[in-house]
């Protein structure tokens, strides 16, 4: 029998499916012909909720006798864009030059096409790891993220999964392989703060109320004073206005309304509940100064509204965990990878809630952009590193 060892074989069956979110495409089909081969049981639930599309999920197990470790991560990937603008069609896995071109080369079927690689030949050489592992797959990590992640790790735990451990291939690393462990992430919450005035004539403004002037001194008390330098272990908060939106294409009418929404990237400061706090407290301030208002004795009449659920701030702390998979990473680039909590959330903001979590994967350089790309070598290497930390991890269990 012969088993997937080889990861730019095993991505090139993954690409070839067109996944985009929420289509499964295919991909988890060819996982699970990759994992049934290694021992793996594989399950592939669906999730639904009102008003979100059905997703495809998939969790195996190959079980042993010892701790468990979770390899997580998504098939879903984003659109192409304008596909005459690539050098290679998305979905065809061509290489050229030595890199392999695709949707989700990099983000993120790489890393779960090397890790599969990496099990293969462990069991290959081995007969397998002294333990349990386990891939915890979504469809829905691209998409709205609800019918993901978060209800399998839920769906798992009911049948009485348990894990020691997780790893989750995104692509971490900046520029090249080895750059970088995530071990946290940034919390993240976005919200909208609409102000209600009165329609008017903007040659008669004393018979209005601008909406824009009171939205200006709620957006000045938003972007400053900054709300703290950052910590150890994070970067200062952030907050981004993302759009301003007036509705109003006339240039001789004040507005009834208007509208800015916002992003805000927030360390270990803050919980979103103190966070949320802060702000509704510099906004109610803010409503009463007459910096852009002269002459209006009220206050700013605002609404304001959080928009989806928020993402918590965390670190992991587990030595074990990131030291073997910082040894692995040394072992085979001859670099220490820089401990990291920057970017964006990834899937791992929910998988904190049941197992230490770290990230790495492949170079990110090129995700989500036209000729998304992998360098052959880089699956090699990534491989080699997902197997050395499967040896060593186990090892010490």
């Amino acid at each position: 029998m012969t088993l997937p060892t080889d990861p730019a074989e095993n991505l090139a069956a993954l690409i070839r499916c067109a996944s985009v979110t929420p289509a499964e495409g295919g991909a988890l089909t060819a996982l699970e012909t990759m994992l049934k081969p290694l021992g793996f049981l594989v399950d592939r639930p669906v999730f639904s909720e009102d008003g979100t599309p059905d997703i495809e999920n998939l969790y195996a197990r190959r079980s042993g006798n010892g701790p468990h470790l979770m390899f997580a991560g998504h098939t879903d990937v984003v659109p192409v864009g304008d596909e005459d603008a690539w050098t290679h069609p998305p979905f065809a896995a061509e290489i050229a030059n030595g890199e392999m071109y695709g949707r989700g080369a990099v983000d993120m079927k790489g890393g779960i096409a090397c890790f599969i690689a990496a099990v293969a030949r462990h069991v290959e050489a081995n007969g397998g790891p002294k333990g349990s592992v386990s891939l915890l797959i979504t469809g829905d990590e691209e998409g709205p993220a609800i019918n993901g992640t978060v209800k399998l790790l839920e769906w798992a735990a009911s049948r009485g999964e348990k894990w020691d451990a997780s790893v989750v291939g995104e692509p971490t690393n900046p520029d090249a392989l080895g750059d970088m462990i995530k071990i946290g992430r940034r919390g993240s919450m976005s919200g909208a703060v609409t102000v209600n005035g009165r329609q008017g004539h903007v040659a008669y403004p004393l018979l209005a109320d601008n909406p824009v002037r009171g939205l200006m001194s709620l957006v000045d008390a938003l972007l400053h004073p900054v709300f703290d330098k950052g910590t150890r272990d994070f970067q200062p908060t952030n907050l981004e206005i993302t759009s301003i939106d007036v509705g109003n294409p006339a240039t001789n009418v004040i507005a009834a309304k208007a509208t800015a929404t916002f992003n805000i990237r927030f360390n270990d400061t803050w919980t979103d509940e103190t966070l949320q706090a802060e702000i509704h407290n510099r906004l109610d301030q803010a409503a009463r100064r007459r910096k852009y208002r002269q002459g209006k004795k009220t206050p700013v009449d605002y609404e304001l509204v959080w928009r989806d659920r928020p993402s918590h701030v965390f670190l992991t702390r587990d030595d074990r965990l990131i030291e073997t998979l910082r040894g692995s990473i040394k072992s085979a680039v001859g670099k220490e990878p820089t401990l990291s909590t920057s970017g964006g959330t990834s899937d791992a903001r929910f998988i904190k809630d049941y197992c230490p979590v770290v990230e790495f994967g492949l170079v990110g350089k090129t995700m989500h952009m036209v000729d998304e790309r992998v360098a052959i070598a880089d699956l090699e290497t990534l491989t080699q590193i997902y197997q050395r930390f499967i040896e060593d991890w186990f090892g010490q269990g």
